[in-house]
């Protein structure tokens, strides 16, 4: 958007109205041909006069064919005019919290979110996190008795109270009043700041695993960083979704002329760590994304759930070339605390993206750079409507303004007064107002009126490289391409009817862990079981007996695999449920879109009952033992429910659970019949029938396993009359490598025939 103050030119025209009004009304009678003949002249210079406009406009036209369909304004100088402001900086008081209980109070990590309801789920999970001290800055439409143990909250009647300059620039009913949260947060000590919103929870709850939250160390100075090169001097600015695998999504604040460029890089260079002052990490769920793209990839009500490739490195940002930043899910190192300002006078979706985009290029005065994360939070779609209104400054003006940056070069010396001389230039040149310019001399005499200190900048100009790429050597990366939300494009019929079949399995699917244990060699498997089931379970958690950290395969001891099961599903708390799977067990998960994800679903298939007296098994008697004396701990109700289940007596059950899946609501019961077993041995196949029989009636589990082929002792023919696509699961099936996996594949198709796509 462009400021303008177009009041004088409105008073000039109305003038020029009533004069011509005035000219003309005396009407005179005369015929067509003299008055032809009076205003010859007039009408031959207003005929070469259209005819400029209109050669004018084809020319442009043909220069530029666009230019007639481009809504972006480039911008203009504005009309009015303004000095620049005088500060200072030497004779700024200081400013010390007197009137809170927090005067003495300090704290080096801080997370900062803005409130405008009760506590939300995402913000007590925010207070979760350890060693970290939650901030909740209130405006005029947050309740008067928000509270949250744990937490700061500071009111509008607190935030006057403070002292700041900046206060009285800011908006009432908005979140840019984080800023008074930055400022206070200074005061107090802080030394890293997070800044988040109230509907993002942060994955595994634990900052310090997905950022970079200690510059100093020898580990980091020398960690070596993936970096976009900007050799193409045309390029001012990337898609960092692309990296990640999304190729197709871009977001809020990218150039809308610059989406169509997904092609990802060719090569990357290499940048040491330690000036990473500035951290954006991605959002799972929700991405942050325009109004542009929310609107024409929804399909009705349904909520987003995009995901980014976890295990792509983080990328760097090399001078010259910047990302769109947020406010909510972005990292802040002490060296960067003067760009946490969010400006006033643009809309309230525009606010961050322009303190990005201003950041970034000031971040270049001091040697430092943004570094893009791999998925730091997963962000709950609210399905709401997107106020495109409130983010027409970036539809219109972004592009515009990361040129104008990039090429921008500051006159003044002092880091500070070069920040107030890009916000003043910004003014000038219409991407944001007067009122900014002020705003951004009041936040910087506050900054310093609780004791920051600027950092040192480069020795060396801007223009010149530096020592930021090691040794200039180019590096291949090639980011994987994920499933993503597309445009409505017109299918085949039959293409159309598969698509929305696998659109159905995964919305049916996306909220259930699967647990894939894998008895074979994980060299050969790992990846094609996580290839194929991929595609319909977003989670996707391989164990095997043998760890392999580079496949993310972690690892369980198959005779107890029972006591690995809780530290899964306590890391994944949101999950609808989890369906754990052998690898001997092919899943037909087409068949399984019916059954209901509320229940037990396990096979009696595999069980069978053993006397654990007479002249059976030494092993037999002790697993029955030590079952006795773990029935004998549980609370009442799982008695009664494992007695009127379980066989008689000396009789045990011995399931070997190929394949079950357990609910979201039985979840704790079994976490807590795992805490009974303790240190005893129990078998995982006595374990398991002994958890189910405790936790519910059979009559109760979802018989969908109870069609499955089950071929107990056999061994597997692989062999194509072996295979139903039919039923929901069936055993044995053996996979030891890419042979097997592709013609297991192929049989699979009958039921899936997007699966020939992997081929």
């Amino acid at each position: 958007m462009l400021i303008q103050d177009y009041s004088s030119s409105n008073k000039l025209l109305k003038t020029r109205e009533t004069h011509c009004a005035n000219h003309f009304s005396q009407p005179k009678a005369l015929d067509f041909s003299s008055w032809v003949y009076l205003n010859s002249f007039k009408i031959v210079t207003l005929s070469v006069l259209i005819l400029t406009i209109v050669v004018f406009v084809f020319l442009r036209t043909t220069a530029d064919p666009s230019s007639l369909l481009c809504f972006r304004k480039s911008p203009q100088k504005p009309h009015n005019r303004f000095d620049f402001p005088t500060v200072d900086w030497n004779s700024i008081e200081p400013i010390t919290d007197k009137s809170f209980p927090y005067t003495s109070f300090r704290y080096e990590q801080w997370i900062i979110v803005s409130v405008s309801g009760y506590p939300s789920d995402s913000v007590r999970n925010l207070v979760k996190i350890k060693g970290w001290q939650v901030l909740a800055i209130g405006n005029s439409k947050t309740p008067a008795d928000w509270s949250l143990e744990g937490t700061i909250f500071l009111s509008l009647e607190d935030q006057s109270k403070l002292g700041f300059r900046i206060f009285d620039y800011l908006p009432y009913d908005s979140y840019v009043r984080k800023s008074i949260g930055y400022l206070f947060a200074i005061q107090h000590g802080a030394k890293t700041i997070f800044d988040a919103d109230d509907r993002g929870d942060v994955i595994g709850w634990n900052l310090g695993k997905h950022f970079d939250l200690k510059l100093d160390g020898v580990d980091t100075l020398q960690e070596k960083i993936l970096k976009y090169t900007n050799e193409n001097l045309n390029r001012t600015v990337v898609n960092p979704y692309i990296h990640f695998g999304q190729r197709s999504v871009w977001p809020r604040g990218f150039p809308l002329e610059n989406v169509g460029e997904i092609g990802h890089e060719e090569f990357y260079s290499e940048t040491y760590g330690g000036m990473q002052y500035i951290q954006q990490g991605l959002s799972n769920g929700l991405p942050d994304v325009d109004s542009i793209f929310y609107f024409t990839r929804k399909t009705g009500s349904e909520s987003f759930d995009i995901q980014f490739d976890q295990h792509t490195p983080k990328v760097a940002l090399p001078r010259g070339l910047m990302v769109p930043l947020n406010s909510f899910n972005t990292m802040f190192h002490l060296n960067a605390f003067w760009a946490m300002m969010l400006p006033i006078s643009v809309n309230s979706m525009a606010s961050d993206v322009f303190r990005g985009y201003w950041a970034q290029r000031l971040l270049w005065e001091i040697g430092g750079f943004v570094v893009v994360y791999p998925p730091t939070l997963y962000r709950h779609d609210k399905i709401e409507a997107y106020p495109f209104a409130e983010e027409k400054d970036l539809h219109v003006n972004v592009g515009s303004l990361v040129k104008f940056l990039v090429s921008w070069r500051p006159k003044k010396q002092r880091l500070f007064e070069k920040i107030l001389q890009l916000s003043y230039e910004m003014a000038k040149e219409g991407f944001w107002l007067e009122m900014d310019v002020k705003f951004t001399a009041s936040w910087l005499q506050d900054l310093l009126a609780v004791g920051y200190k600027p950092p040192r900048q480069l020795a060396f100009g801007f223009d010149r490289q530096g020592s930021d790429t090691i040794n200039g050597e180019k590096r291949a990366f090639v980011p994987r391409k994920l499933p993503s939300m597309h445009l409505a494009v017109e299918e085949s019929g039959t293409v159309n009817y598969e698509i929305g079949k696998l659109i159905r399995w995964k919305k049916n699917f996306r909220n259930v862990v699967l647990i894939v244990f894998v008895s074979g060699s994980v060299e050969r498997t790992a990846l094609e079981w996580r290839l194929l089931y991929g595609r319909i379970f977003k989670i996707v958690i391989i164990l095997s007996e043998h760890a392999n950290a580079d496949l993310s395969v972690e690892h369980a001891s198959l005779d107890q695999i029972y006591k690995y099961l809780p530290k899964i599903f306590e890391g994944y708390p949101t999950a609808e449920g989890f369906l754990f799977l052998k690898d001997n067990t092919i899943l037909n998960y087409w068949n399984l879109v019916q059954a209901d994800k509320s229940k037990l679903w396990v096979t009696n298939k595999s069980c069978s009952t053993v006397s654990a007296s007479g002249n059976n098994s030494i092993w037999f008697s002790k697993q029955a033992a030590m079952v006795r004396e773990v029935v004998s701990l549980m609370p009442v109700h799982f008695q009664v429910s494992y007695n009127d289940n379980s066989p008689k007596d000396k009789v045990i059950t011995i399931c070997s659970s190929d394949v079950f899946y357990l609910p979201r609501r039985l979840v704790g019961d079994f976490i807590d019949h795992v805490a009974l077993v303790g240190n005893l041995k129990i078998h995982y196949m006595v374990a398991m029938p002994l958890f189910f029989a405790a936790m519910d009636s059979p009559s109760n589990f979802d018989p969908v396993f109870d069609a499955m082929i089950y071929n107990g002792g056999a061994t597997a023919a692989n062999s194509s009359s072996a295979y139903s696509a039919r039923v929901p699961a069936l055993h044995p099936w053996s996979v030891s490598g890419k042979p097997d996996f592709m013609k297991l594949v192929r049989l699979m198709a009958a039921g899936d025939p997007l699966l020939m796509e992997i081929m």
